[in-house]
């Protein structure tokens, strides 16, 4: 089914025995892989295993990297230094890109995860220090509109990707709301939200309130209880819009 815009998922978030989403019944209803890669989820094997599932699939992959932060799984913030990010990062993405050279893939894009993807929407010195990881690798960046992730990605001259979350709550400043623990939404008015993005360039505030937005690519966490169905939910309003024209 084409759609036309990209369906992407975080992904690859288990570690060691622990489980956490349903990678093997979400890759095939996404276009892109946001893998995590070890500093709130992941470890070498669920990487391994996780790019080998996306390249069976025909998924391009990315990398998803994260504050070093196990325990909070990425969604405590953290005071650091611009050089301090830029490496932890550059740590994060060399790793899955040698699984992803073992697998005869190319890294696709950055998508910061958690905490750090909201710090970088309002700290410059954060901002930049992914792209400054972004310089060596040379890669799109995943973010939000109308943030410093559009700002300050363009304007170092790197593709910015506008991504829209169909699982998580925008404040009434067009702020996404980050919350430690994903919970379980309603298909439907996921996909209608979707929708809405896509055709209108709007989103409806928890307080009420239409805001512009853009939806280039449409993110599903694979840790919200049913992404599967959302996944699933926002695959068809989007494309049925489509078939429609």
């Amino acid at each position: 089914m084409s759609l036309p815009v990209t369906l992407n998922c975080d992904m690859g978030e288990a570690f060691g025995l622990y489980r956490m989403g349903d990678d093997a019944a979400l890759m095939p209803l996404i276009n892109v892989a946001n893998v995590a890669c070890g500093f709130h989820a992941s470890d070498y094997n669920h990487m391994r295993t996780t790019v080998q599932l996306a390249r069976r699939h025909g998924v391009r992959v990315g990398a998803h990297p994260s504050l070093p932060d196990l325990q909070g799984f990425g969604r405590r913030e953290m005071a650091m230094t611009r050089e301090e990010m830029a490496n932890c990062v550059i740590y994060q993405i060399g790793a899955l890109k040698g699984f992803l050279d073992a697998d005869g893939m190319s890294l696709n894009h950055i998508k910061p995860h958690g905490v750090l993807y909201g710090m970088a929407a309002r700290m410059e010195h954060i901002a930049h220090a992914i792209c400054d990881a972004a310089d060596v690798f040379e890669v799109p960046i995943m973010g939000m509109a109308g943030t410093l992730h559009e700002e300050i990605y363009t304007d170092r001259g790197h593709r910015f990707v506008a991504e829209f979350y169909a699982d998580l709550d925008y404040d009434d400043e067009g702020k996404l709301i980050i919350t430690r623990e994903h919970d379980a939404k309603d298909p439907a008015e996921a996909g209608a939200r979707c929708l809405r993005a896509v055709t209108e360039g709007k989103v409806k505030s928890v307080g009420g309130q239409d805001l512009p937005t853009k939806a280039e690519t449409i993110c599903v966490h694979s840790d919200t209880p049913n992404a599967v169905e959302i996944a699933n939910a926002v695959r068809n309003a989007v494309s049925a819009q489509l078939e429609s024209k």
